[in-house]
């Protein structure tokens, strides 16, 4: 099982697929909404037991790891 702040992998929760933490909301989702022109606020909508907070962590995580230079 594999845990940051925001997204959790554990075998047991949708056969381990990343998740949020605390849901079974796979991270996937919110970038797929996004990318289909969804907005923030529709995906929080539509996935109520993922937070802004962690929605937003999540952006700034994936986008921290996108611009480190090596």
């Amino acid at each position: 099982m594999q845990t940051s702040s925001v997204v959790k992998i554990d075998p047991e929760i949708m056969s381990g697929t990343p998740c949020f933490a605390g849901t079974r909301v796979p991270a996937r989702t919110l970038i797929d909404c996004l990318e289909g022109g969804e907005s923030l606020a529709d995906f929080l909508a539509d996935f109520p037991t993922v937070t802004h907070q962690q929605a937003i962590a999540f952006l700034e995580e994936a986008s921290d790891r996108m611009l480190v230079t090596a």
